[in-house]
């Protein structure tokens, strides 16, 4: 057996905690592993290098030693490494982006042709589910993004605003007009009012963008999809909150049946963007995917870049 990357960096932590369970946490893996990986460098080097006692770990002189010899060459791995990020193209390699099913087919069909023209080397995965999912795959490493609505408020993640995609109201043609205007209080107190079932990401978004004006109202719980609702719009069974970036995407005869109209001044919105590790250091990767994303946001609505300056790394 021989020596490995992975037993200098485990020692190393081991030397700037004093404690097994602390520098396991900085390593990210469990104090048995970390305990078992000094074990066997211990034995490959025939030497104890650790002093063990109930309030932590105190390196022996020979484990100081070996720590003094190992910090210039893991410097030097570390410089390697930062080394091949920096020549690597920027959005090259294979990425998982997560998306909730009320952006992605509605944002997917511009954004893709505009990654494919100015990014060729990205090999972008597609991973569309719901937000809990979402944030359970990106803390646990199965996916590199998420695009959702924020904010989400996950410790370890960070989190970029891309775009306000505001809400609008689907009325069924020739519904006559409420006499102050105001459709999704007509809408609500007529129990007229869609939306989708309890747990849909998109009804949580509605709910928490438009507030108190909707309390408890909501026909059809049942109904999971949003090109549902909106058919029972067109047959004249209610009315229904929509996001812009649904709208912007419907053809003519789509719509038919169906009128658009403002839901409140100022409009009541979403804010969508982009969720990635604190700990993942591909900021201008981040960076350059936020940038194509605002590129194909409806218009107007993008906002400013905030989250992809070194301080990050």
């Amino acid at each position: 057996m021989s020596i490995t990357l992975r037993h200098l960096r485990y020692l190393q932590a081991l030397a700037g905690t004093g404690h097994f369970g602390r520098a396991a946490e900085r390593c990210a893996v469990t104090q048995p592993a970390l305990s078992a990986q000094i074990r066997d460098l211990e034995a490959i080097m025939g030497q104890v290098l650790v002093e063990r006692h109930p309030g932590g770990a105190r390196l022996t002189p020979f484990g100081r030693q070996v720590v003094a010899r190992a910090g210039p060459i893991l410097d030097e791995v570390a410089a390697l490494e930062r080394l091949g990020r920096d020549r690597a193209p920027v959005l090259s390699g294979d990425f998982a982006l997560g998306i909730i099913p009320s952006i992605a087919p509605y944002l997917l069909p511009d954004l893709l042709p505009r990654l494919d023209a100015d990014y060729p080397e990205l090999v972008l995965r597609i991973r569309e589910t719901v937000t809990a999912n979402l944030v359970a795959e990106l803390i646990a490493g199965g996916i590199d993004l998420a695009l959702l609505s924020l904010p989400l408020g996950e410790a370890g993640l960070v989190e970029e605003p891309l775009f306000e995609d505001p809400f609008l109201l689907a009325v069924p043609e020739g519904l006559p007009e409420p006499p102050d205007g105001a459709w999704i209080g007509y809408a609500r107190d007529a129990g007229r009012l869609l939306l989708l079932e309890d747990g849909h990401c998109l009804r949580d978004q509605t709910v928490a963008a438009c507030g108190a004006v909707l309390g408890n109202a909501g026909r059809a719980s049942g109904v999971a999809s949003l090109e549902t609702v909106w058919q029972l719009v067109a047959a004249g069974q209610g009315i229904t909150l929509v996001p812009a970036l649904f709208v912007a995407r419907l053809g003519a005869e789509r719509a038919r049946g169906i009128r658009i109209v403002p839901a409140g001044e100022p409009p009541p919105a979403r804010r969508v963007g982009l969720a990635f590790r604190a700990s993942d250091p591909r900021r201008a990767d981040h960076a350059a995917l936020a940038a194509a994303i605002r590129a194909v946001a409806p218009g107007g609505a993008a906002i400013a870049p905030r989250n992809f300056d070194a301080a990050h790394h």
